[in-house]
């Protein structure tokens, strides 16, 4: 069972080592650029925003190993893996303390209620209890995805810079992620201009997230099945690569790494409102 876990980055990229209780270690490299600031391919003076993205870069992935670690030991132990982690030379050095806990209800089918998220063409998104609709300002728009949070257990949103959008923040739910963008208009209102839904392959977390459209699992369904669907209601699907557009409705359905591409599914999807 493995007892701790290392997160490092350097000039090659980013890894992870897992030790055993026993000493042995697996080393699993994690793939991104060098961890120095480069330009014009020598080293320069960092941004001052350098670091910040470096935080951000080795946040997603701990919750990318967390995952890793987890999912072995329940299909090995039949337990979660709970990881402590110690910063050591951040935000490029990370230790992780491994422990063992009782499985997540959620893993077994019909434990635990999904969150579903429907998606509304022209007006927006139903969640459980609260919408997230295209005419709702920005600053209610994040008090929504702080309750989302509060409901799932998840850290609370944050601001991001989306290139196109005036702002952007996002929660997680159980393992995927639901995302808003706002937009300013003419009048001068910052105001919801999108909202997007991820998820994983494998397991979804607790609770599942769920995107539905007119009855359809975007997520769930196989992708071929998702597009037929879509056309067998009458609208037009449009490839593009890499994602699918349903131009009609504002829905862009993305496609999956070609790493994950075996999964079948869709990885995620936005809805804006209808061009015209």
């Amino acid at each position: 069972m493995p007892v701790r876990v290392v997160l490092q980055g350097d000039d090659e990229g980013w890894r992870c080592v897992v030790v055993s209780g026993d000493g042995v270690e697996e080393r699993i490299p994690l793939g991104g650029g060098g961890v120095h600031w480069q330009s014009g391919g020598r080293r320069d003076g960092e941004p001052a925003w350098w670091r910040r993205r470096l935080g951000e870069i080795a946040e997603s992935l701990r919750e990318r190993v967390g995952m890793l670690l987890t999912d072995r030991c329940f299909e090995t132990f039949g337990g979660e893996a709970d990881i402590v982690w110690l910063e050591v030379d951040g935000p490029t050095c990370w230790e992780g303390l491994v422990t063992l806990r009782e499985p997540d209800p959620a893993r077994f089918p019909g434990r635990v209620a999904p969150f579903v998220v429907t998606l509304v063409p022209g007006r927006g998104a139903l969640l459980p209890r609260a919408s997230l609709l295209f005419d709702t300002v920005a600053a209610d728009a994040w008090s929504t995805l702080e309750a989302v949070a509060r409901s799932c257990g998840t850290p609370p949103p944050q601001d991001r810079f989306l290139c196109g959008w005036t702002g952007h923040r996002s929660v997680r739910v159980g393992r995927g992620r639901l995302a808003v963008s706002t937009e300013r208009h003419p009048d001068g209102s910052e105001r919801i201009g999108e909202v997007f839904a991820e998820r994983p392959p494998g397991w979804g977390g607790n609770p599942p997230l769920r995107l539905r459209l007119d009855g359809i699992d975007l997520l769930d369904e196989p992708a071929g099945d998702v597009v037929e669907l879509l056309r067998g209601l009458g609208h037009e699907v449009v490839a593009l690569p890499g994602r699918r557009r349903v131009p009609g409705l504002g829905l862009v359905l993305h496609e999956r790494r070609p790493r994950d591409a075996a999964d079948g599914r869709f990885a995620g999807a936005s809805l804006t409102p209808p061009a015209g």
